[in-house]
């Protein structure tokens, strides 16, 4: 069994180290990006509102090991395809590498798939090669795990880099439960170049734990690396680094 400072060893490079608060200042996104740089190694990206992306960009530089992720269609999952493509583009002209893209989820559970399936072909045209897609499933609005299952292969039909389970803005975020059931939908797909990213309320080494496990379980032991997995996280850093450095981890903070 893997000790808890080897669980925050893997866990750090695999942090998407987020900031979506709505009042997010400029001078937070300085401090996200210093803090994405830390002497036991960098995060894998920030994930952060598209209006900072440049900003980063300039900090960061072109060749940053530290990739910079922004949302669309975000919260809601409600915006128009044609909204949601531009604001895809601006992201994506400013500097963003990656994209995690907020599915029509509420279509969907009603039962529009058509919907959902043209906003994740349209935004994955717009950033073929280019940038990584992350497609938000919102699975604890979903809720329903035949309903979580299918918006997962649906995702990765139309073309999803990744499937991520929350925005972590609802009551509901990431799962021990969903996580399985969308990496077994991944391990069926059967393209191990794919990856998962579960979100929202993951704060400590030992919650990190559980969901590596179940990646090395599900997908094997040697799947799990920056390209293939990614957690979602605003607080979970402070922890991992305070296992790592020796000290004892203060209460994590509520949030992402």
């Amino acid at each position: 069994m893997a000790s808890q400072k080897e669980i925050a060893s893997r866990a750090l490079g695999l942090i998407d180290l987020t900031n979506l608060n709505d009042d997010c200042t400029p001078e937070a996104i300085d401090a996200l990006c210093a803090q994405a740089v830390t002497s036991f190694g960098d995060t894998a990206a920030i994930c952060i509102w598209p209006r900072f992306v440049a900003q980063a960009r300039k900090i960061f530089g072109p060749d940053s090991a530290v990739k910079i992720a922004t949302v669309v269609n975000f919260p809601s999952g409600d915006g128009g395809e044609r909204d949601v493509l531009h604001e895809t583009k601006d992201a994506i002209a400013a500097g963003a590498d990656e994209i995690d893209l907020v599915m029509p989820y509420r279509a969907l559970a009603a039962g529009d798939t058509e919907a959902a399936r043209s906003m994740i072909a349209t935004i994955r045209a717009a950033t073929e090669g280019v940038a990584r897609l992350k497609v938000i499933i919102e699975a604890g609005e979903l809720g329903d795990p035949a309903l979580i299952e299918a918006a997962s292969q649906m995702a990765l039909e139309e073309g999803a880099d990744f499937i991520k389970t929350s925005t972590g803005k609802v009551a509901v975020n990431a799962t021990p439960e969903t996580a399985r059931i969308m990496l077994t939908v991944l391990k069926t797909f059967g393209d191990p170049a794919r990856g998962f990213k579960p979100a929202g309320g993951i704060r400590t080494v030992e919650e990190a734990g559980q969901y590596l496990a179940l990646a090395d379980e599900i997908m094997g032991k040697d799947w799990v690396s920056p390209k293939t997995f990614r957690f979602g996280a605003s607080s979970l850093l402070g922890n991992v680094l305070a296992t790592l450095s020796g000290d004892t981890p203060a209460e994590p903070a509520s949030g992402y």
